[in-house]
């Protein structure tokens, strides 16, 4: 887990605490805490006390948004750092349009998915 810059931290229009997820998917923090070691959550360090933070773009309701998980297996496997993921992440593509995370919270995960394996050629 990493600390987050300002840049990125500004491109982030929202974050939630992993206990806020918690509560929102109705399980323990622990279970929150293993989504993100098992890669299916980003959390960064933010804020005065330096909490856990994931962006609320990536929660829908009670579950990870659809395609998320796949496409952070992608950057990471093109050697993308967390910071990288987020900034590719929530960076405006004109060719979606929008960012990549508003397309994926838009069920258009499979464009996403094309856009990330691209980046490995």
């Amino acid at each position: 887990m990493t600390e987050i810059d300002t840049k990125i931290d500004a491109l982030v229009p929202g974050w939630l605490t992993l206990p806020d997820i918690a509560e929102s998917f109705g399980v323990e923090v622990t279970r929150v805490r293993q989504l993100v070691k098992d890669g299916q959550l980003i959390a960064v360090r933010r804020g005065e006390n330096r909490a856990l933070h994931v962006p609320a773009a990536f929660i829908d309701g009670d579950k990870v948004v659809k395609g998320l998980s796949g496409t952070l297996t992608l950057l990471r496997d093109d050697g993308f750092t967390v910071e990288e993921m987020l900034e590719w992440l929530f960076t405006p593509d004109p060719t979606l349009p929008g960012t990549p995370a508003q397309a994926l919270s838009e069920n258009r995960g499979t464009e996403v998915k094309r856009r990330a394996q691209a980046l490995a050629v």
